[in-house]
């Protein structure tokens, strides 16, 4: 990672992958529960996109 990231830009990362977890569970949940399977299949390509924007900082 850049060393000149300062404050919040050096933490969003984390607060990205805090977010992908979140968004995970919940619409794991929603798909296994049944119910609104449409937000919870949205959940899960949010957290997709959180993933692929947490690889694309890093590097």
């Amino acid at each position: 990672m850049n060393q000149t990231l300062t404050g919040i830009a050096a933490a969003a990362p984390a607060i990205a992958m805090i977010g992908f977890f979140a968004c995970l569970i919940g619409g794991g949940y929603l798909l296994v529960t049944g119910r609104q399977r449409k937000r919870g299949a949205l959940l899960l390509v949010m957290a997709v996109v959180l993933l692929g924007n947490v690889f694309v900082w890093t590097m």
